[in-house]
């Protein structure tokens, strides 16, 4: 399915996750968020708050990029992004959990996120390329049973890759359209964005937005 740039502009995540961003970097890119016109501008809880449009939805990750912290520690980052103005928290599940095979555990790790942020959307990256499609399929639904509101392919930061449209349709048989799913990692052109799309995706992480979306534009 073709889209405008203002349709794709409508589900794009504005995303900068760079370790050395600065404030003055990331008041650009909230900048460059507002102009493009994308849903939402995701970045790192330290960045918080945000001068940003009341039309621009602020995203903060949580436990990120290894997802490999004590949930108590992810629920306390959480609440804290929370209370100082994200509107959506995307964590990282714990991989080495899912791995193992100790769902129990992933689940439990969620659900500390989500009763620390009742009103705030969450969304739960499960680094789909680490993860084997049944691997995936039970963190889909351990996320779903924990309360999320999105399951999401992936950081971007691991080394086992960014997202892939096998995996996303893995994901979206597994919620079947109860949870969104946001696709992140790779996605730098249009035909990347929309075959996420079409594969089931209804949000998209993208740190080069500006690039994606000209493109869209020129087509």
């Amino acid at each position: 399915m073709t889209r405008t740039a203002s349709q794709l502009a409508a589900v794009i995540d504005h995303t900068l996750l760079k370790p050395e961003a600065s404030a003055a970097d990331v008041a650009r890119h909230v900048e460059e968020a507002a102009k493009l016109g994308t849903l939402a501008v995701c970045v790192s809880p330290n960045q918080l708050p945000l001068d940003a449009p009341e039309a621009l939805t602020v995203a903060a990750v949580v436990g990120f990029p290894s997802g490999a912290h004590h949930s108590s520690i992810k629920a306390a980052e959480a609440a804290r992004a929370v209370a100082d103005g994200a509107d959506e928290i995307d964590m990282v599940a714990p991989l080495g959990a899912a791995k193992a095979g100790d769902i129990a555990a992933v689940e439990a790790d969620i659900r500390a996120v989500r009763e620390a942020t009742r009103g705030a959307v969450l969304k739960v990256i499960l680094e789909s390329a680490a993860l084997g499609e049944e691997e995936l399929r039970e963190c889909c639904l351990a996320a779903e049973r924990a309360g999320a509101d999105f399951v999401k392919t992936s950081t971007g930061f691991h080394p086992s890759g960014g997202a892939t449209v096998e995996a996303v349709r893995v994901m979206a048989d597994a919620v079947g359209g109860r949870l969104g799913i946001k696709a992140s990692g790779g996605i730098r052109d249009v035909a990347t964005a929309e075959a996420m799309l079409d594969a089931g995706a209804t949000r998209l992480g993208c740190s080069g937005s500006a690039a994606l979306l000209a493109e869209a534009a020129g087509r």
